[in-house]
């Protein structure tokens, strides 16, 4: 009982790094300074920190007030050719950042349904990537961007080249950016990226663009609770320079104001009115048995020792926080990262009044979707849609530097 009440009223430094969007580092110099003190008694041989002074912090992260802005107005129409283009989160964003998309590549016939419904004037190229052939808009487009997945390359010697990595759609990619000769160019990606293949993937991506004619700009993950999005998503951008410009590209200010759920689903800042109503996905009696035992903010750790034994399974005694595991997020703070199916087994996102998932249009909310966004296909379909998007307010974000580095580049010099 003594264990249970204890594991209750702390975190783990783990957990505390997840919760707040900070890294280890950052806490262990939070505890030097005295910002976040973590716990003096001895309750573990790990450091730990009282829950009530980590939700107190988090609460003035909150607070903050905003006090900068990215905005920057287009001095001409900027063409934008998006790959991998999904259901339309960055390629929105984009758009409310004065770009133009001029044409969209996607494979998965759902979403280009979707982007279909919405942009009837969008050029959606439907099908592989493989089969289409972007001469066409040689020098006819400022910008190409792209959400390319993660894969490994065959190294064929000591540095990756442009032809080794066929097969892979980063390959795709770069053939895209190869043929379109874009000023600039924009990939995203899964944080995971960063180490993927102990970080040869990235350094074999960076070495592809340098081969083909862009110099790459430092890899910075964005993450988007700072830009306006209420919910602890982490992207990864790739930005490539053509090497005949001499021009800085600088990613966006981040935001000190954090929006919470609050902000998403009800009517505020972000959103003129609460979310419409949507059908979603429903969980399984048995796990709702145990959702409904979790308090907002909570997650497994806050059940009855007996009951996290028997829904953790093995995985209660491995290591690590699994702070994601049976989570009911609260009102006054962000939500975790959405997935693409949002019931599965190990990834709850639970509602903080209700015992259910989130609602198609929650789940929109929260990345930022305009709510008359239509999404087409199935409700699964759906769901898959929303979560493997870019939120919309950190695409226009990002969107802005862009429009900045064609301002400038523009001004000084006229496209080859």
């Amino acid at each position: 009982m003594l264990c249970n009440l204890v594991m209750n009223e702390y975190l783990t430094l783990s957990e505390t790094a997840e919760l707040l969007g900070k890294s280890k580092e950052t806490l262990r110099r939070w505890d030097r300074e005295g910002k976040l003190l973590a716990a003096r008694e001895p309750i573990s041989n790990y450091r730990m920190y009282k829950k009530s002074d980590v939700l107190e912090l988090f609460d003035e992260f909150i607070d903050i007030s905003e006090d900068i802005s990215n905005y920057v107005e287009p001095l001409q129409e900027y063409k934008v050719l998006e790959l991998f283009a999904g259901a339309g989160g960055l390629a929105i964003g984009l758009e409310q950042a004065g770009l133009k998309c001029v044409a969209l590549n996607e494979i998965d016939k759902f979403a280009c349904q979707t982007l279909r419904i919405n942009r009837p004037h969008w050029n959606v190229l439907e099908g592989d990537i493989k089969d289409f052939d972007f001469s066409e808009y040689k020098n006819k487009i400022d910008v190409v961007t792209g959400g390319f997945p993660c894969q490994a390359f065959s190294y064929a010697g000591k540095r990756l080249g442009f032809e080794d990595a066929r097969g892979t759609l980063f390959y795709e990619f770069a053939r895209a950016v190869k043929e379109v000769n874009p000023a600039i160019c924009i990939g995203e990606n899964v944080r995971g990226l960063l180490n993927h293949d102990k970080g040869k993937t990235l350094q074999g991506m960076i070495s592809i663009l340098d081969e083909i004619g862009y110099h790459v700009v430092p890899v910075q993950v964005l993450k988007a609770i700072f830009y306006k999005v209420p919910q602890k998503r982490e992207r990864l951008f790739l930005v490539g320079i053509r090497k005949d410009i001499d021009v800085f590209f600088d990613y966006p200010e981040p935001y000190k104001k954090i929006y919470n759920l609050k902000d998403a689903l009800k009517r505020g800042e972000l959103y003129e009115c609460d979310v419409p109503d949507s059908p979603g996905a429903k969980y399984p009696e048995s796990k709702k048995a145990v959702l409904d035992l979790v308090p907002p903010k909570g997650y497994w750790r806050d059940l009855p020792i007996d009951i996290q034994k028997e829904f953790m399974g093995g995985s209660f005694y491995l290591g690590g926080g699994k702070t994601g595991m049976a989570r009911r997020i609260g009102w006054d703070e962000p939500c975790l990262t959405l997935t693409c199916s949002p019931a599965q087994k190990q990834t709850e996102r639970c509602h903080p009044d209700e015992t259910r998932p989130f609602t198609v249009r929650e789940y929109a909310r929260i990345q930022t979707f305009p709510d008359d966004w239509e999404f087409a296909g199935s409700i699964a379909q759906q769901y898959k849609q929303i979560g493997n998007a870019v939120p919309v307010n950190l695409a226009k974000e990002v969107g802005y530097s862009v429009v900045k580095f064609l301002n400038e580049y523009y001004s000084l010099s006229k496209p080859k």
